[in-house]
């Protein structure tokens, strides 16, 4: 658990500029005299956050210099690691006595380090015994390497990185991805430390004569026998040792898991494709069918397959997958997350399993990539490019520019002069000339264009999208948000409550009925619908309303919604016809409020129902 001033820093850390007192204060739900008191505590270990008449700001180069340094031994989260790992050394235990003295501490507060060594097992399929003044780990060699990973990557988030503890890690990444290419696997590159933090461990804990426990023997199949083999090599030649056969298919279920799987394609091809291949296909083919997108596509199908089949494994080791993205991707995609929470939860039903938060994250990427590439189509801006005629300079300069973008733009022609009827049917002029009348979107190149043009062309293509998209937003809410849908006030209110007299809002407009409420309310167990710090959106995964509507409650006093502090909840009932409509409006919604300055503008000026609705067509006109 971060201490408070670290809770500042990390905020900091999140934000590219300055930041006031009231913004953090909101943030991190306390006073702005306690985030003065948070940066001074901060900075006498070190100036690392600055002050001035704009705010609070990280030195970046103070923060990364004092994160590399090395903490102090006598801090307590310093002494209970130390004193953690010297028990999972010492098979016979260690002495209460010499405890004390080795860490220059009384034996009071060695007492107290031990239970603090309790509380950190619970769970953990290990146990503390005692005998007089000795005390020793009792458990399995498996539970004491996953808690010996687990306070590596905490001792690893206050320091920077693992090269401290285990400088050899780059020189192990390289060799192990070289061969996983070689091998014909893809990577995830997001899972990999936490699969070299435990071959790391594994070494380290053999050469100790800590070995795993002998499992029931088996043939392993061949994509295991593959990476047990190149496991072998990579150890042998980067630690100038071996591991056993048990440690070895160990660390090559964790891999195959983790962070490879199989490439399609690949050298591997003769494998067979997934046997889930039927499973999931069938439950994207629900899921498309609820939301309303196009996801039939065989090689997303068999890729998302063998990310399955990974999930799965990793679910029956109860090994979840971190992903340090889940947060970014939940409020910078909420929908393609809940279609994933959709995804995910048809998938535990039949496969027994649970899926958490982070490997919800990792199906919304396969999902988010496949429909992003679509969406660009779907959303192309209409170009019209002016060039003279001479030769074929005027076509080469098409070609660039469609082949630079082949599915963000519609070419409605290439002609001479501005003047050209053409123009009417463009939402955006390219031109090598400067244009003699006012044109309000417009971009000049070269007429061979540099990496500077595409990247203005670029700029204003997304421009265009997103005032497309946010005028469809503004022109929506007073469609989706009525009067008797506005409550003003949180107060005393946890999220089931709020849920139900939002519910009972929009029961009583003939919006949804109580079944409708129930579903919202299992949607939320599943996976929290804060999808911003500000902003919980909660709604059924069911398109039973009688129409697409949003029902808003705001207060300045945020509530606790599943470790965010709420400000603004927005229950959305979706109705089969007005579902497709919606999507850009969700987004947009969501998008809106993962600025703290926007939620604050919105609380301070939606006292009634003409101010909301004047505060949110400002906020997505922007």
């Amino acid at each position: 658990m971060a201490e408070t001033w670290e809770r500042l820093v990390d905020t900091l850390a999140e934000r590219a500029d300055w930041a006031t007192a009231t913004e953090l204060a909101s943030q991190l739900g306390v006073t702005s005299r306690t985030i003065r008191n948070y940066a001074a505590t901060a900075n006498a270990r070190g100036p690392v956050v600055e002050s001035g008449p704009l705010g609070y700001r990280l030195d970046r180069a103070a923060w990364a210099a004092a994160s590399s340094a090395p903490p102090s031994d006598t801090s307590p989260a310093a002494r209970l690691s130390r004193l953690i790992r010297g028990l999972a050394d010492a098979g016979d235990g260690l002495d209460v006595y010499e405890i004390a003295a080795s860490f220059h501490v009384s034996e009071s507060t060695t007492e107290a380090d031990l239970g603090r060594v309790r509380a950190r097992l619970t769970g953990s399929g290990l146990s503390l015994v005692r005998s007089g003044p000795r005390v020793r780990l009792h458990g399995p060699e498996s539970a004491a390497r996953r808690l010996l990973a687990s306070l590596f990557h905490e001792e690893a988030a206050r320091r920077g990185g693992l090269r401290d503890a285990f400088p050899e890690l780059p020189a192990v990444r390289e060799a192990l991805t070289a061969e996983l290419a070689a091998a014909g696997y893809a990577l995830n590159a997001y899972a990999l430390d936490d699969v070299l933090l435990h071959i790391a461990i594994a070494v380290d804990r053999v050469g100790g004569d800590h070995l795993l426990e002998a499992g029931v023997p088996r043939d392993p199949a061949d994509r295991e026998r593959t990476l047990g083999q190149l496991l072998d090599r990579v150890i042998r030649s980067q630690y100038g040792t071996a591991v056993d056969r048990t440690e070895l298919a160990h660390l090559s279920r964790l891999l195959g898991t983790r962070a490879a799987t199989r490439a399609l394609g690949a050298a591997d091809a003769s494998s067979p494709p997934s046997s889930r291949s039927a499973l999931v296909r069938a439950v994207v083919g629900r899921a498309a069918d609820e939301y309303l997108v196009e996801l039939d596509d065989d090689e997303f199908i068999e890729r998302l397959a063998l990310h399955v089949d990974s999930l799965v494994a990793r679910s029956a080791d109860r090994r979840p997958s971190r992903n340090p993205l889940t947060t970014s991707i939940k409020s910078a995609y909420p929908l393609i997350y809940d279609l994933s929470v959709y995804i995910a939860h048809e998938l535990a039903l039949v496969e027994g399993i649970i899926v958490d938060d982070d490997e919800i994250a990792y199906i919304a990427m396969h999902v988010g990539a496949y429909l992003d590439r679509h969406r660009l189509r779907a959303d192309r801006v209409r170009v019209l490019i002016i060039a003279p005629a001479y030769h074929d300079v005027h076509l080469t300069l098409a070609e660039r520019i469609t082949t630079a973008f082949p599915d963000e733009i519609d070419l409605v022609g290439v002609v001479d002069t501005i003047e050209d009827p053409a123009r009417a049917t463009a939402e955006l002029l390219v031109s090598v000339l400067e244009p003699t009348v006012p044109v309000e979107h417009f971009v000049r190149v070269a007429v061979f264009p540099t990496e500077t043009d595409l990247d203005r062309l670029r700029a204003e293509l997304g421009r265009i999208r997103s005032v497309r998209r946010r005028a469809r937003l503004a022109a929506a809410l007073s469609e989706y948000i009525s009067p008797e849908l506005f409550v003003r006030g949180l107060d005393g209110h946890d999220p089931e409550s709020v849920i139900r007299l939002l519910g009972d809002r929009m029961i009583a407009a003939g919006v949804i009925d109580a079944a409708y409420v129930e579903s919202t309310l299992e949607r939320e167990r599943l996976s929290s619908t804060a999808f911003t710090e500000h902003l919980a959106v909660p709604h059924a995964m069911t398109m039973s309303a009688a129409r697409t509507a949003i029902a808003i409650a705001i207060d300045d006093r945020p509530i606790d919604w599943s470790g965010a502090r709420v400000n603004v909840v927005a229950l959305i009932a979706f109705s089969e016809a007005g579902r497709a409509g919606f999507q850009d409006v969700f987004d947009q919604f969501v998008e809106a409020f993962s600025e703290p300055a926007n939620v604050d503008r919105l609380v301070t000026g939606a006292t009634d129902y003409p101010g909301l609705l004047a505060e949110l067509a400002g906020l997505m006109a922007r």
